[in-house]
């Protein structure tokens, strides 16, 4: 079964998009300014408003406002300790369970949140280029960011075989759980209520916020926010997890060997900048 972001099924009023907006902007206010209660006031006066505005809105806002919200429990600043190894994963992994239950359980409706792995569909030639691309890009603009900006220092320098195992996992944990969490939940909800580049806009706000907590800061925007805006725009023209998975994580492979590298230029010296 395929579940993607399809054409809205509940459009939302015109007064709807502001409490959406509200609840993006909490996000901003929790992650990226990390100032904790104005973001829950704003994600509660925002879910209050969607309730008398819009039901159905209001539900699947809900929904993010509940991964949000969890979320912003812990620091997601970059910590490779073996406590917040385990502190971040469980959050994380709640921040997905949680609202995947409610809707399932909750709501007793069609599962509005799914997990298109399989989709049937073969990949095109433009696929399989940007495939290829993505790594290549990475390769060629990441080293230049992390050490030119100094954003490198916003990870902890990796001294040893654990800490580089916990490192290489948790940057792909991560890099899984943004797709599963902004594109498979926070865009595909929003995608129900608006149109794909209003959506889509939205959950950028809230995945570039979380990203620059985590460390992409300095000028990581100018690289983040495109980013998202295309995994949302791919993901609805591929109807793929698997893809948009795939694509993230090449990514973030480069980014594990450039943020190493920049730390010990000795590491990893195949990059050019």
């Amino acid at each position: 079964m395929v579940a993607v972001p399809a054409p809205t099924t509940s459009p939302a009023p015109l007064l709807g998009l502001l409490p959406a907006v509200g609840v993006s902007f909490s996000a901003f206010l929790l992650f990226a300014l990390m100032v904790g209660w104005p973001g829950h006031v704003v994600l509660a006066l925002s879910l209050a408003a969607a309730y008398l505005i819009h039901r159905p809105l209001f539900r699947d806002l809900l929904l993010i406002g509940i991964g949000i919200t969890i979320v912003s429990t812990t620091s997601v600043e970059a910590d490779i300790s073996w406590p917040m190894f385990f502190r971040l994963g469980v959050v994380l992994g709640a921040a997905v369970l949680v609202p995947v239950l409610v809707d399932r359980l909750v709501y007793r409706r069609e599962p509005a949140i799914r997990f298109p792995w399989f989709t049937g569909r073969r990949w095109t030639r433009m696929q399989w280029a940007y495939v290829v691309a993505v790594p290549v890009l990475g390769w060629l603009i990441l080293p230049s960011y992390f050490i030119s900006s100094g954003a490198y220092q916003n990870w902890p320098p990796i001294q040893t075989a654990s800490e580089f195992g916990r490192f290489f996992v948790g940057v792909n944990a991560v890099g899984l759980w943004d797709e599963l969490f902004f594109i498979c939940i926070c865009f595909a909800l929003l995608r129900r209520h608006f149109p794909l580049w209003q959506a889509n806009v939205l959950q950028a706000v809230i995945f570039v916020s979380f990203l620059w907590e985590l460390g992409y800061r300095e000028w990581g925007p100018l690289l983040t926010i495109p980013f998202a805006l295309l995994q949302g725009w791919i993901f609805t023209r591929t109807k793929s997890l698997t893809y948009v998975v795939i694509i993230h994580l090449l990514f973030d492979a480069v980014v594990f060997f450039a943020i190493v590298h920049a730390h010990d230029r000795s590491v990893f010296p195949f990059f050019l900048y």
